[in-house]
This record gives structure tokens, C-alpha cells and sequence, in this order.
């Protein structure tokens, strides 16, 4: 928009009338109106907006949970339009795509998906649209997106479910880098988890991580944390989570990074000589049955499960879990679940873990 002053040259020939102000003095007057007026513009000024804004910024933009526990996910009108809808969706990662979860007109709510048999409105008042998801499992975690529907202006917030929980690498029997993707994704499931994400092996790596193996996270990407830089985990450059670039899902293979969060039941140890089958009925007769891997690393990230003996697990499998280090106990300065690989299942030398709910 152009400013008096920018119309000088054409005014310039215009004789001042007796009573005006000489066209100087006047910019001179006019230019502050005319700077904060452009400035605000530029910053956004709410002011220079037309139209209501419904929705309420969250205070907390990430929630944080944990497996089985009952998460709110708030959203808030600050005003109700005449006529609305809100549905709630879920974004899944690494994909363009949301699954719808709810969706209310503030009297009546609809689920859709999986999801949506355990989600509920809040209806803390009648300005309150937050979600309630019960019995929070693995893959609740991730971004969900509140939106407010009203046929003029649509609006939405977007919140993140963080669960509390434990990264662990897994390979099977085989040796390292067996796993395409999909492989990857089956193996954590079995294990009692799930892929983990970048953001939960960045978390776990902050806590003390260090792995030297490859492994598949759940955007599809192949990286590992390195704690102590050196050589044989790609050079003795800065610590951090090394990454091998795109690859491909179906075809390249790699260890899995798989994350638990807490165990609705709980592990406890059974000592003995046993074999994996001497160990599998060693369970049942106390009514239980064999601890997966991840069963265990969320017994000793969350309970504290410190046992310094070798015990079978349901994969084959031969770990013992380690709260305080000591020298008598793998050896090792750093609390952690310590392996002794996969034994021939008839080597009757070890423990179990059991896992009873």
C-alpha cells in the first residue's frame, strides 16, 4: 500500500494551501501510523484476521502414559459455533493418513476402528471435547488431531501420546540381520512389544543405548545408538543414532529395535537345571507360562527385577536382568538385561523366566 510520502513526486507540483500542512511534515506525522500498521500485518496480527477461533491451544502439547493405563487427550472450545462437529484421527507414522477414531456433535459420539470400542468423550462440561482412551496399549502411541468441523471455518489441535516404556534390540536364533521390515515388525510383536520409533531410540539412547547392530525402526528407516564412539560401530566420531539412509522394506535385512512399556501381570524367576521344555511346564505348573524377551525388559525397567541368574525364555532364548551391576553378574558397569544367545533347547544348565498376568 503506498504511503503519502511515496506520492510526493506527484503532489510535488501541487501548490500548498494557506492552513495545510507542508506535504514533509505531514509524512513526517503519518510514517509511524503507516510502519506499525505494515508491521503488524506482517507479525500476523490476530486483529488483521476475520473470524472466530473455537478451539483452545493445549497447554501440554504431548501426553504421557503407559501400557494399560487411561489417557485423556484434551480439546477444549473456548465458544461453541451454532452448528459443529468434532472427530477425532489418528495419524499414523510414515504414512499420509489418518484413521478416524470419533466423531461427536457434542450430544451424541460414534467410534470407528479399533480404536474406537475404547475411546470415549470426556464431556467434563459442555465445552469439552477430549478424548479418553482405556486401557492403553502399544500401539495407541503416536499424534492425534482434535478437529472442529462447522461447514465455514474448520479448525484442529494436534496432541502426542507418549508411552513410558523400554527399547530393546532382538535378533533371532538365526544370527543378526535376518529381518526385512514386515519380519522386523512380527518379531517385536511376538516378543510382547513393537517396532520402535526414532523418538523412542533417540529416548533410549539418552538413557544409556549403546548397540553396534542395525536394526528396523517403525517409520521403515535402519539406524543404531551409539553411546561410546568406536571403531567397529562407525568410527570414532561423535555419539549419536547412526543412520543407514532409505532402504528397502521388502528386501534388505537387518536386527529389529523393538519397544514394551508396563506389564499388566508380573515375571518372576524359577530356579533349576532345566531344559526349554523342562522349562515351559516348570511354568504351567505354577500358572504361569515362559517369559518373552520383552515380558522381561519390562519387568527390569519398571519393577526393578534384579536376578543374577540365567533363566529360558519363550523364543529359546537365555537372559538374565540386571538392576544393580556387579562383578559376579556378566561383568558389565551398566544396569541392563545380559544374554547368553540362544542354548540348544536340550541343555539342561539353566532357570526360567515365567510370566503370569
Amino acid at each position: 500500500m503506498p504511503t503519502l510520502c511515496a506520492l510526493r513526486a506527484v503532489l510535488g507540483g501541487l501548490l500548498v494551501m494557506p492552513g495545510w500542512l507542508a506535504l514533509p511534515t505531514l509524512c513526517r506525522l503519518l510514517l509511524p501510523w503507516t510502519v506499525t500498521v505494515v508491521f503488524h500485518k506482517a507479525l500476523g496480527d490476530p486483529a488483521s484476521h476475520l473470524g472466530p477461533h473455537y478451539l483452545l491451544p493445549p497447554i501440554h502439547e504431548v501426553i504421557h502414559s503407559r501400557r494399560g493405563a487411561t489417557a485423556t487427550l484434551p480439546c477444549v472450545l473456548g465458544t461453541p459455533p451454532p452448528s459443529y462437529k468434532v472427530r477425532w484421527s489418528k495419524v499414523e507414522p510414515g504414512e499420509l493418513q489418518e484413521t478416524p477414531i470419533l466423531i461427536t456433535n457434542g450430544l451424541h459420539a460414534r467410534g470407528y476402528g479399533p480404536l474406537g470400542g475404547r475411546a470415549r468423550m470426556r464431556r467434563g462440561h459442555r465445552l469439552d471435547a477430549s478424548l479418553v482412551i482405556a486401557g492403553v496399549r502399544l500401539e495407541d502411541e503416536g499424534r492425534y488431531r482434535c478437529e472442529l468441523i462447522n461447514g465455514i471455518e474448520d479448525e484442529s489441535v494436534a496432541l502426542t501420546l507418549r508411552l513410558e516404556g523400554v527399547v530393546f534390540p532382538y535378533q533371532p536364533s538365526r544370527g543378526r540381520y535376518q529381518f526385512n521390515y514386515y519380519e522386523a515388525k512380527q518379531a517385536c510383536e511376538e516378543q510382547d512389544g513393537r517396532l520402535a520409533t526414532y523418538a523412542q531410540l533417540y529416548q533410549a539412547w539418552t538413557e544409556g543405548l549403546d548397540w553396534c547392530n542395525a536394526g528396523w525402526l517403525l517409520e521403515g528407516s535402519v539406524r543404531y545408538p551409539v553411546l561410546t564412539a568406536r571403531a567397529p560401530c562407525g568410527g570414532r566420531g561423535r555419539p549419536g543414532i547412526r543412520s543407514y539412509g532409505p532402504r528397502d522394506r521388502k528386501r534388505d535385512r537387518y536386527d529389529a529395535f523393538c519397544f514394551t512399556s508396563a506389564l499388566a501381570g508380573h515375571v518372576f524367576f524359577v530356579p533349576g537345571r532345566l531344559t526349554l521344555s523342562e522349562a515351559h511346564a516348570a511354568c504351567r505348573r505354577r500358572g504361569a507360562v515362559v517369559a518373552k524377551v520383552g515380558h522381561l525388559y519390562a519387568a527390569w525397567k519398571f519393577s526393578a527385577l534384579d536376578q543374577c541368574d540365567g533363566g529360558w525364555l519363550a523364543d529359546g532364548s537365555v537372559r538374565f536382568p540386571i538392576t544393580t551391576p556387579r562383578p559376579r553378574c556378566g561383568g558389565l558397569p551398566d544396569p541392563g538385561v545380559r544374554s547368553f544367545g540362544f542354548p540348544r533347547p536340550q541343555q539342561a544348565a539353566y532357570g526360567t523366566y515365567c510370566y503370569s498376568e
